[in-house]
């Protein structure tokens, strides 16, 4: 797919791996919706990049109304969607029992899986069928792509990561059957696993804390950048051959059990 012009939907693009997304695409002439809590970091963006190129909803990724009013905000406004980049997620680190044998209260496994899993199929599915109103587009005759977000903790969870690495785990399970759905109708469907990334939250912790995350990481020694995943992200919107694969970034990183 020309990404030229064309409309991406990226969710959890005021920070972190979305707006190094956002960043990307925008740098290769689409335009780009953001879909997000943060109103004053939206409304930040939109003012630094333009409103002729991004536009910002605030949106609750779990919510089937949030999300469907959302993207018809985008088809009204850019005429279209073509991309979909689900970037929106949290990361709790609880284990099963803690020291006293006390159960993991339920609400923090729910919640992960109701932000990260059920979020993303929320918004894949909505995205999709504003994709399926395209026409056909380039020698592959295409109408969209979706690019879901998972982990390398979707293959490797660590302790402490029982709810996190089965919400990533169920988007690798989720790509296959999604893009042999969507297949008939010309729709893309990947996934991205990161590694350890150079988000501002990681960025923020102390020096000895990111050199023990780096220790794991085969090549190169270093945490990945942003700006990494959103030229892969780009990347896959424009090789029309690459459908129902998952794409590890992480430097050869293997986690260890903690």
């Amino acid at each position: 797919m020309d990404i030229k012009n064309k409309v991406a939907i990226i969710t959890g693009g005021c920070s972190g791996l979305g707006n190094a997304t956002v960043h990307s695409f925008i740098e290769q002439g689409a335009k780009v919706a953001i879909f997000d809590i943060n109103e004053e970091q939206g409304a930040a963006i939109v003012k630094e990049l333009g409103p002729e190129n991004v536009m910002f909803k605030k949106v609750d990724v779990r919510s089937a109304q949030s999300v469907e009013d959302a993207v018809a905000s985008v088809v009204q406004t850019f005429g279209a969607v073509h991309v979909c980049v689900n970037c929106a997620g949290i990361g709790p680190a609880k284990r099963t029992l803690d020291r006293e044998g006390n159960a993991m209260p339920l609400e923090i496994f729910s919640n992960v899986i109701e932000i990260n899993l059920i979020g993303t199929f929320n918004v894949a599915r909505v995205a999709a069928s504003a994709m399926s109103k395209n026409e056909p587009m380039g020698e592959a005759q295409e109408r969209g792509i979706i690019i879901n977000t998972s982990s390398v903790a979707g293959y490797e969870g660590q302790v402490g990561q029982a709810g996190y690495a089965a919400s990533k785990g169920g988007i690798l399970a989720l790509n296959l059957p999604m893009a042999r759905d969507l297949a008939p109708l010309g729709i893309r469907v990947n996934a991205i696993a990161p590694g350890t990334m150079g988000t501002p939250m990681l960025l923020n912790m102390p020096q000895n804390v990111q050199d023990g995350l780096v220790n794991d990481i085969q090549f190169p020694k270093r945490l990945g950048l942003p700006s990494e995943y959103g030229a892969l992200a780009v990347h896959l919107a424009q090789n029309a051959y690459i459908n129902g694969e998952a794409i590890r970034i992480d430097g050869a990183l293997r986690m260890q059990a903690k």
